[in-house]
C-alpha cells in the first residue's frame, strides 16, 4: 500500500521512534513522577528530556510543555479554559472541528463567536478580515496555521501581532504544520500552541501537545498530578496544573525520538522535499480531463504538502474506494472541516486528498497519477 494520508496520520513512522517507543515499555513502564524508585525516575527524566526538546523546537520554556492525549485535546483545555461568559471569540473559515465545536459549546454559554473570511491567495486580505471580525468584546482568536483541506497556511505571525496589540488570547491550531514549517511561540506571539505529534513529529497515535504560553482559568482535567497531594485544589504551577493522571510515557518517549528524527532531516528540507512531491502530483493531475482541483499550483511559504481534488461525475468516497483496490491509501470526504469545503464550495460531497510524508517519493507520486488516469478512463 502506498500512504498519502500524512495529514491524518503519518503512516510510517521512523525506526528511531519504534525502538525508542518498545524500549521504553520495556524499561521504563513505571509512573513518571508518583514513585520515587529507580523506574519512576528514569521514566520522569525521559518525560523532561522530551518537555526539553518540544521547547527548544517551539521556542518556549519548557515548563509550559504540557501533554495531552491528541491535538484535539490540547485546543479544547485551551479554548474552554480561557473564556469567560460574555466575551467574543474569533475563528477563521477554515477551522477543523476540533476548533469548531468547542466554540459552539462556550457560545450556549454566553460567548459571541464570529467567522473571519480567508481569502485564498491573499495574506494581507485574511489579515484585514480578522481585523474586521474584532470588536470590543472579542477576547479569543483561534486560527489553525495551515488549513487541512485546502493547504492554504494562514498569516499567523500577522495575526499574532494583531493579537498582541488588542490584547487579546492567541490560540494556534499546528496539526498540519508543526514539524513542518518552522514556529516559534514567543516570535509569534502565540499564547496556546496546540500540536498533533503522530503527524509532522512522526510520534505515535494518541499524542498530543499543549503548549501553554498564558494562563489557563479552568483546567478541563483535575486530578492527581504527584505533587501537593494533600491540596484538595489543582495545583497552580506548571506543567502539573493541566497534567492530570497518567501520561502516555511510551508515547511521549515517541515525540522525543521524532523530535531527534525531524532534526536529523531538517524542517526545512522536509517540507520542500515533500511540497516538490505535491508539486508533481498537481501537475500531473492538471493534464487528466475531468479532474478538478481546487487551488494553484501549491507553492513554498503558501501552501503545506497536502492537495484536494475531484472527478468530475464521481463522488469522492468513491474515487479513494478504488484508488485502494489499487494500492493508494488517500483521505475522503470533509476531513472534518466543514467550515473549510464550505469555504471550497465543497461541502456536499467533499475532496480526495493526498498528503505526502518524508518517506513518499516520485515513483509514488507518479504511479498515483497514473492510477486516476486509469479510474477517469
Amino acid at each position: 500500500m502506498i500512504y498519502l494520508d500524512n495529514a491524518a496520520t503519518t503512516g510510517k513512522k521512523p525506526e528511531i521512534v519504534i525502538k525508542s517507543v518498545n524500549n521504553a515499555l520495556r524499561t521504563m513502564s513505571a509512573n513518571p513522577g508518583r514513585g520515587g524508585h529507580t523506574l519512576s525516575n528514569r521514566a520522569s527524566e525521559a518525560v523532561f528530556e522530551a518537555r526539553q526538546k518540544v521547547a527548544k523546537m517551539f521556542d518556549a520554556d519548557d515548563d509550559r510543555v504540557i501533554f495531552t492525549p491528541n491535538c484535539t485535546t490540547a485546543l479544547n483545555i485551551a479554548i474552554k479554559g480561557v473564556i469567560n461568559s460574555g466575551q467574543g471569540i474569533v475563528i477563521s473559515s477554515l477551522e477543523h472541528n476540533a476548533v469548531t465545536r468547542p466554540t459552539v459549546t462556550v457560545n450556549k454559554k454566553g460567548c459571541p463567536v464570529k467567522v473571519a473570511e480567508v481569502i485564498f491567495g491573499d495574506a494581507d486580505a485574511t489579515l484585514r478580515s480578522f481585523e474586521r471580525s474584532i470588536d470590543k468584546n472579542t477576547a479569543v482568536v483561534v486560527c489553525t496555521h495551515a488549513s487541512n483541506v485546502s493547504g492554504e497556511i494562514l498569516p499567523i505571525e500577522k495575526i499574532g501581532a494583531l493579537c498582541k496589540d488588542r490584547g487579546i488570547t492567541f490560540i494556534v491550531d499546528a496539526a498540519q504544520t508543526a514539524g513542518v514549517l518552522p514556529i516559534s511561540t514567543k516570535k509569534m506571539n502565540i499564547d496556546f500552541l496546540c500540536i498533533a505529534p503522530h503527524k509532522g513529529l512522526y510520534a505515535p497515535m494518541g499524542t498530543g501537545i499543549l503548549i501553554a504560553n498564558s494562563e489557563i482559568h479552568y483546567p478541563l482535567i483535575e486530578g492527581g498530578t504527584g505533587v501537593n497531594s494533600y491540596s484538595l485544589e489543582q495545583p497552580s504551577d506548571y506543567p502539573e496544573r493541566l497534567e492530570s493522571g497518567t501520561v502516555n510515557l511510551p508515547g511521549i518517549v515517541g515525540i522525543s525520538a521524532g523530535i531527534d528524527f525531524v532534526n536529523s532531516k531538517g524542517t526545512g528540507q522536509i517540507y520542500l522535499s515533500e511540497l516538490a512531491l505535491i508539486e508533481r502530483l498537481y501537475n500531473g493531475l492538471s493534464k487528466i480531463s475531468g479532474v478538478i482541483l481546487y487551488t494553484p499550483k501549491p507553492q513554498k511559504n503558501k501552501y503545506v504538502p497536502l492537495l484536494s481534488f475531484n472527478l468530475r461525475s464521481m463522488p469522492s468516497d468513491m474515487v479513494a474506494e478504488k484508488l485502494s483496490l489499487m494500492g493508494f491509501a488517500v483521505r475522503a470526504g470533509l476531513h472534518c472541516a466543514p467550515l473549510a469545503h464550505k469555504r471550497m464550495g465543497t461541502i456536499d460531497g467533499g475532496t480526495v486528498r493526498v498528503s505526502t510524508g518524508v518517506f513518499n517519493n516520485i515513483n509514488e507520486i507518479d504511479a498515483f497519477i497514473r492510477a486516476v488516469s486509469k479510474i477517469k478512463k
